[in-house]
């Protein structure tokens, strides 16, 4: 199986190298447990490092807010934006018909496809709930989505916001199971800790690491652990 490195100091440990090569993988975790990093950072490695086309498809943070944001971990993305090895793209919410949302899938899965990514991020999906209606829907987007990108190859990350309870998932209660892989990152103040709940194909840590952000960005500690009874509920 060929997998991906994630470009993440001690996660790739997690999961036996990296991301199986053309998976979806579920990123969730509440306000300020560092999806956002995470994601970037991932594509930012495959881009610089292994020269692989990456795509930021965001859903709600504009890509000059993006930009702004990551300046401080001193990561030299216009370089790569200018070769066309990063790109950021901002993808407005609709309240349109399910026609519309149909069409908003489609938009992306050709970002991918233009681009030849063999990287993307989606961030948020929980702003999906503006383009469908009602969970089936949701589901059936989902699905769709995941599909046609796994179709060109491209592994993805798809960002969820949730409470940050330990045993709360995702926001529409299905997205862990259309997915190939589940991430689970928590932030009780001072400590951070991320959880490889699920990873098809790949015999992954069944135990809770500490993690941190410091100036280059995140980084795991994958030979200690965190006791599950020190996730609040």
């Amino acid at each position: 199986m060929n997998r991906l490195p994630t470009g993440i100091p001690g996660f790739d440990e997690l999961i036996e190298g990296g991301f199986p090569e053309g998976s979806s993988i579920l990123l969730s975790g509440g306000a300020g447990t560092g999806k956002s990093i995470f994601a970037l950072q991932y594509l930012y490695y495959g881009a610089k490092e292994r020269r692989e086309p990456s795509v930021y498809i965001t859903l709600e943070e504009g890509p000059h807010n993006l930009w702004w944001n990551m300046q401080r971990f001193k990561w030299d993305l216009l370089p790569l934006e200018k070769e066309n090895l990063l790109k950021i793209y901002k993808f407005e919410p609709s309240t349109d018909s399910k026609i519309s949302a149909a069409e908003q899938i489609k938009k992306i899965v050709d970002k991918a496809r233009d681009l030849k990514a063999k990287r993307m991020v989606i961030d948020s999906i929980t702003a999906f709930s503006y383009w469908f209606s009602d969970p089936t829907t949701i589901r059936l987007g989902l699905y769709t989505l995941v599909e046609e990108l796994r179709k060109l190859s491209c592994t993805t990350i798809l960002t969820s916001e949730v409470s940050g309870k330990k045993d709360e998932y995702s926001r529409f209660g299905v997205e862990e199971f259309l997915s190939d892989g589940l991430v689970m990152l928590y932030f009780f103040p001072p400590n951070r800790s991320i959880f490889v709940r699920k990873m098809r194909g790949t015999k992954h840590s069944p135990t809770v690491h500490p993690m941190e952000i410091g100036e280059e960005g995140l980084k795991v500690n994958a030979n200690e652990e965190i006791l599950w009874e020190a996730i609040k509920d």
